[in-house]
């Protein structure tokens, strides 16, 4: 069997209407806290539950380096009787919301590569929460885009994008495929928990695109892929329990455990020595180390993870360049995030540059690939 050198052709990116700053979701979410406080009054006297503390700027700056967000949705957000986003449901012949903000975030990749419908072989609908349970978002997709050949789901959480990207790299590779388009709508906003201080902060709405293909088809460049790692270790300490059963056991979408839920401190001191150990263990396979690599495109959930994971790699801290952060301006945005890294901080690489995206998330799951500027 002839095995293809494969690449990263090209990325995408759908950017939301709305934007939440930081100052704006602190002022509807203490006017939530102060409402839910006076309306809990009696019980908070008697010790029955505790009020909800307010939260603040520096608060969430400090806890996550988040910044701002943008949403599907801001108004739903920002409505402290509300406090999610407002969605208008389509009728079923009317492309999904997800299948919308994937066709274009696709669009721009295929843009970018001066490619089109006819020169892709798949798509990869790869986001950490899916729209419907079926029919596949990723069908919807490609018939969308008018791609011909095959379309599915994936759903690694956090890590979705990476996994799906080993998945393209086997396929090309192998010959099964000429292109793979992977698609990450990451509508986040909806399985938020807006009212809890602790993480009402942490996510936004995004969509991202990578296009891989053969390398001999990739006239004009691209990032070869050298390399991909998955690695899967079951933990609870990120979880969302929502899902079909929920109906059957009569739970309430409102729920705290319909929504995320995390554990964030066993998160940062698990996850980030894992994210690095397996980093430098897919580098050293490959026959490179971490300080070999002249750009980190890392998962962006939270500011001090990244720094960590980054020190733990270089022995040292690194600089922005090294290790690009946006989430100062998109907040977590699932799957997409270490995928926005590479798409706003790739073009400056020379050839023969060596970078890797990484993302980690609920699993637990990691995955990486190393890429090599052609």
């Amino acid at each position: 069997m002839t095995m293809h050198r494969v690449v990263v052709r090209s990325s995408g990116l759908f950017v939301p209407p709305d934007t939440i700053t930081n100052s704006e979701l602190v002022q509807a979410f203490n006017r939530y806290a102060d409402l839910e406080n006076e309306r809990q009054a009696a019980r908070i006297a008697g010790g029955e539950c505790e009020a909800i503390a307010h939260s603040s700027v520096e608060f969430i700056e400090k806890a996550s380096g988040i910044r701002q967000r943008h949403v599907m949705d801001k108004s739903g957000v920002l409505d402290p009787g509300r406090m999610r986003p407002r969605f208008q449901p389509r009728p079923d012949a009317a492309l999904s919301m997800m299948a919308e903000i994937a066709v274009s975030a696709a669009g721009d990749a295929l843009s970018r590569a001066g490619r089109c419908s006819q020169d892709v072989d798949g798509v990869i609908c790869a986001a950490a929460n899916m729209q419907r349970a079926y029919p596949a978002m990723a069908i919807e997709i490609q018939q969308a885009l008018g791609i011909q050949g095959f379309a599915f789901d994936m759903n690694v959480a956090c890590s979705s994008a990476t996994f799906a990207i080993e998945q393209a790299y086997n396929a090309v590779r192998c010959g099964a495929a000429r292109a793979i388009l992977i698609v990450n709508p990451e509508i986040t906003s909806p399985h938020l928990a807006w009212k809890d201080r602790d993480c009402h902060f942490i996510f936004g709405d995004v969509c991202t695109a990578i296009l891989v293909e053969r390398l001999d088809a990739s006239a004009g460049g691209g990032f070869e892929i050298l390399g991909t790692r998955l690695q899967t270790v079951f933990s609870s300490h990120i979880r969302n329990n929502a899902g079909f059963m929920s109906r059957s056991e009569d739970r309430q979408p409102d729920d705290r455990d319909q929504l995320f839920y995390q554990e964030g401190r066993m998160v940062f001191k698990e996850v980030c020595p894992m994210a690095a150990a397996h980093i430098t263990g897919h580098l050293e396979s490959l026959g490179h180390a971490p300080g070999s690599v002249q750009r980190f495109w890392l998962h962006q959930a939270n500011l001090g993870m990244n720094q960590l994971i980054a020190r733990k790699l270089l022995g040292r801290e690194a600089t922005t360049t090294e290790a690009p952060i946006i989430l100062d301006e998109f907040g977590n945005t699932a799957s997409a995030g270490s995928i926005i890294a590479f798409h706003r901080h790739h073009e400056d690489l020379a050839s023969g540059a060596l970078g890797v995206i990484c993302s980690f998330g609920a699993g637990y799951s990691i995955g990486s690939v190393v890429l090599q500027r052609v």
